[in-house]
C-alpha cells in the first residue's frame, strides 16, 4: 500500500512539473516580456493590487479572482478603465488564462500612462493550479474555470474545466 501511495504521489508531482515546463515554454514563446511578471504567491501576499481580467466576459462570467475588474481583450475600453481608475500608479496585475493576452493589455495600460502594472504569471490557470479560490459573478467560490480551448486547457490541472 506504502509502494502504491508512493507511485501515486510521485505520478502527481510529475505531472505538476510536466505541465508547468509546457507553460513556461508557451510563455517564452508567446510574450515579449513587456511587461514585468508577478508570481500568484507574490500577488497572493500583497494588499492593494487590483486585478484587471483581461479575458472574454464569457470566460470571466465562469469565474474570475476574487474582485478582479472586467476589462475584455477585444472589448478593452480605455476611457471606462480610466474612470474606473483614475490613478495612474495604482498597482495593476493583468490577468488572462496564462498571461499571453493579458500582456497586450498591459501594453496598452503602458500607453495611456499607467507606471505600476505587472502580468500574472501563468494566469487564472496557475493560480487555479496553486490551490487559491475563483469565483462566479455572484461572488461564490467556485471550481470551475474557463479552459479557453482544448490545447491550453491541458494547462489547467485543478478545477472542472469549461469550454462553452
Amino acid at each position: 500500500m506504502k509502494t502504491l501511495s508512493a507511485f501515486y504521489i510521485f505520478l502527481l508531482c510529475t505531472t505538476i512539473m510536466v505541465a508547468q515546463k509546457k507553460m513556461d515554454r508557451k510563455l517564452k514563446a508567446l510574450n515579449n516580456e513587456t511587461i514585468p511578471y508577478i508570481q500568484v504567491s507574490e500577488a497572493v501576499a500583497k494588499d492593494s493590487l487590483v486585478f484587471l481580467d483581461t479575458r472574454k466576459l464569457e470566460e470571466f462570467k465562469i469565474s474570475h479572482l476574487e474582485q478582479a475588474l472586467w476589462v475584455g481583450y477585444d472589448q478593452f475600453d480605455a476611457q471606462h478603465l480610466q474612470n474606473a481608475i483614475p490613478n495612474l500608479e495604482t498597482p495593476i496585475v493583468v490577468y488572462c488564462s496564462i498571461g499571453v493576452r493579458s500582456e497586450d493589455i498591459g501594453e496598452k495600460l503602458q500607453e495611456m500612462g499607467y507606471t505600476n502594472i505587472q502580468n500574472l504569471y501563468g494566469g487564472i490557470f496557475k493560480w487555479k493550479n496553486s490551490g487559491y479560490p475563483v469565483f462566479d459573478t455572484e461572488g461564490n467560490e467556485t471550481e470551475k474555470v474557463h479552459a479557453y480551448n482544448r490545447l491550453w486547457g491541458k494547462l489547467l490541472e485543478k478545477g472542472e474545466k469549461i469550454y462553452e
